[in-house]
């Protein structure tokens, strides 16, 4: 899978020509073994190369860094015979360096990138192959899920970890991958080295502003899916109801790649020509090339049909029959904390949570669930601590112009006062009720329930903790909306 491998196998040269056989990679001064590539990147807060006296002293064999981290340690570079090579992107070289250090990938892989619904889409496509026979995997902010699972921190892992777990996965006989692209992940060329297939853009919308420094950084980290890492002969299936889709749309046309448009506008390849709700789930009328079909989705929320059909659409991008892939979208099974039903109560309302975290994220997923919803439809919302400030007024101004009743409560705060954040939340949204405790906050918003209403939990999704300060607590969104059911329609623990 790996092996050992010199600096030429790895595509990297070295200062004034040195070889070096490397038998692994690091980022982390402190996980450097001997005969380790230790990769001293720039950072947010500090350069790695600060850290280059302790991986050298823990044997590592080459280093690559840029020209600051060779001035940062100009003097223990001196004292020593490592190689060393100095890349103007260093980023792109160790994603590059990772990819052919690990060698094998499943054959067949596409990503997604957008402010909201990356997982939704990644599952999906996963889900698809699945039903058609392969063994496959999605990656992003949910691990590593399907034929073959693992953990990861981060929505776009690290050169080192992805590239590992993607080496493994192929190893354990996964042909088939659909990986979320983040804009940070994009940015910090973490995907750089992939062979992807395909590559789909959902939307775009505010987010991540406490990175990037403006809406249009925040677009070109997620243009680079298409401008930079999907090769010219792949396929961009692009959502084109998006604004931003027909920039996506355009770039990915002057640089050769085939495109497969979706969306309810005239013209697209894949059309959503209509949509029927019900209590559990939706029909679709939907045109490919001009062939209407109709089918039934067990998904709640409108834009999940969206979602699945840009999973269709990048499916079939691949090599599928259109056909094949209509056949078992019925199939779909509700993504982990995406629109997920948490608890029903005796009374027939019903509990939700979603991942929504973001302005529109939150508007589109009141939308989406309004249909379904005979009775008042509640919303719980909050916002993230060490994150984009701006964005927090809107979610209270989203929910308050699309929910019935809007309870503000805490998120993950991280290092940030609670209050504050909820203050600048309830900003947004003064009718709000406030409760601080998101225990007490989930108990009250069920307890308000009555028949045919809903309840939708906003924020965490999928997420099993509560982070306060530098201290994960356990919490999970959808045990709590159970057992705030079971507490209040009696039913014991």
């Amino acid at each position: 899978m790996s092996g050992e491998k010199t600096l030429s196998e790895l595509g990297l040269t070295a200062r004034g020509g040195r070889e070096a056989r490397v038998s692994g990679v690091s980022v982390d001064s402190r996980a450097v073994m001997p005969g380790h590539l230790f990769a001293a990147m720039p950072g947010t807060k500090v350069h790695g190369a600060t850290f280059m006296d302790t991986a050298l002293a823990q044997g590592a064999t080459a280093v690559l860094t840029d020209a600051e981290g060779a001035r940062i340690a100009a003097d223990a570079l001196a004292e020593t015979v490592v190689a060393v090579v100095i890349a103007a992107d260093p980023r792109a070289a160790l994603a590059y360096a990772c990819a052919l250090f690990f060698g094998a990938q499943p054959e067949v892989m596409v990503g997604v990138t957008g402010t909201n619904g990356k997982t939704s889409v990644a599952s999906f496509v996963r889900m698809i192959w699945q039903e058609l026979g392969h063994r496959a995997i999605n990656v992003g902010t949910t691990g590593v899920e399907g034929d073959w699972q693992a953990p990861l921190r981060h929505t776009t892992p690290d050169p080192i970890t992805l590239h590992k777990a993607l080496a493994e996965a192929a190893s354990a006989g996964i042909t088939h991958a659909a990986m979320e692209a983040s804009s940070h992940g994009l940015d910090q060329r973490r995907l750089d080295g992939v062979q992807l297939q395909a590559a789909g853009f959902t939307n775009f919308t505010q987010d991540h502003l406490d990175y990037h420094a403006d809406f249009e950084e925040y677009f070109a980290a997620k243009a680079g899916l298409f401008a930079r890492v999907l090769p010219e002969d792949g396929t961009a299936v692009i959502n084109i109801d998006d604004a931003r889709g027909i920039d996506m749309l355009s770039m990915a046309k002057a640089r050769g790649q085939e495109v497969l448009t979706v969306g309810e506008l005239e013209g697209a390849d894949l059309r959503l020509l209509g949509a029927r709700f019900d209590a559990t789930g939706q029909e679709l009328r939907i045109s490919w090339h001009g062939v209407v079909e109709q089918l039934r989705l067990p998904l709640i929320g409108g834009f999940q049909g969206c979602n699945a059909l840009l999973a269709a659409g990048l499916v079939i991008a691949c090599g599928a029959e259109a056909e094949q892939v209509f056949a078992v979208l019925p199939r779909l099974e509700t993504v982990r904390g995406r629109m997920q039903l948490a608890a029903t109560r005796d009374s027939g309302a019903a509990v939700y949570v979603d991942y929504a975290h973001t302005p529109d994220a939150v508007s589109t997923a009141i939308d989406a669930l309004r249909p379904h919803v005979m009775g008042r439809l509640i919303a719980i919302i909050g916002a993230g601590g060490d994150r984009d400030t701006a964005k927090r007024p809107l979610m209270g101004e989203a929910a308050a112009a699309k929910a019935d009743a809007v309870i503000v409560t805490d998120d993950n705060p991280r290092s940030e006062d609670p209050a504050a954040i909820r203050a600048q939340v309830m900003a947004g949204c003064p009718d709000a009720i406030e409760v601080a405790d998101r225990a007490e906050a989930i108990l009250r918003g069920v307890d308000l329930l009555g028949p045919g209403d809903a309840l939708l939990i906003c924020g965490k999704g999928h997420e099993t903790g509560q982070i306060v300060g530098d201290t994960v607590y356990p919490f999970d969104d959808v045990e709590h909306a159970s057992v705030a059911v079971a507490a209040l329609d009696g039913r014991g623990s």
